[in-house]
């Protein structure tokens, strides 16, 4: 006897397995194989010098046509970089560090050089600051901290005490 056909489902995947096929072919004009250096730019360089600079594009040498058996390597890429004007005499001087970073996030040696791009960086829009707690919950949190004697903890207590009041108030909590 036949088993019932059930639905297809598909399984959930992470967001980020998604990003590659979304941006694949944008990226791929940048001379990017993936979305890693672009996501990623921040763990690869720290994160002062993301916030100054961004990857654009990679440009990867024309292959050499090699006569005979054992063509030309391949030399490695081109890594253009966009940099805060103030920033570009700073980050030119660190280029080294930044090609040996990029190459070992990949495990191979794929990029040569930098060629910096001055110009404006965009900065991630900062998170909307979060209205202050009202009265009433920071009169219930210092009556909650009281018994502390030590003022700096008692003040940092009341503080956490507050927000974490306040967002409950807010965003009550469903059981399920």
């Amino acid at each position: 006897m036949a088993q019932p056909s059930r639905p297809f489902r598909p399984s959930p995947r992470p967001l980020a397995d998604l990003i590659d096929s979304c941006l694949g072919e944008a990226l791929a004009k940048q001379g990017f194989a993936g979305s890693d250096i672009v996501l990623n730019w921040p763990d690869i360089v720290g994160e002062p010098l993301a916030r100054r600079s961004r990857p654009v594009r990679i440009v990867w040498p024309r292959k050499a046509t090699g006569m005979g058996r054992n063509p030309a390597p391949q030399e490695p890429a081109t890594l253009h970089v966009r940099v805060e004007s103030a920033f570009a005499l700073e980050l030119q001087h660190l280029a080294p560090v930044v090609v040996e970073r990029v190459n070992a996030y990949f495990g191979w040696a794929c990029i040569g050089r930098l060629r910096l791009e001055q110009g404006p960086v965009p900065r991630p829009k900062p998170a909307g600051a979060k209205p202050a707690p009202s009265p009433a919950v920071i009169a219930a949190a210092e009556k909650a901290a009281a018994g502390i004697e030590d003022e700096g903890l008692r003040g940092a207590l009341v503080r956490l005490g507050a927000a974490v009041m306040e967002r409950e108030r807010r965003e009550p909590r469903t059981k399920s």
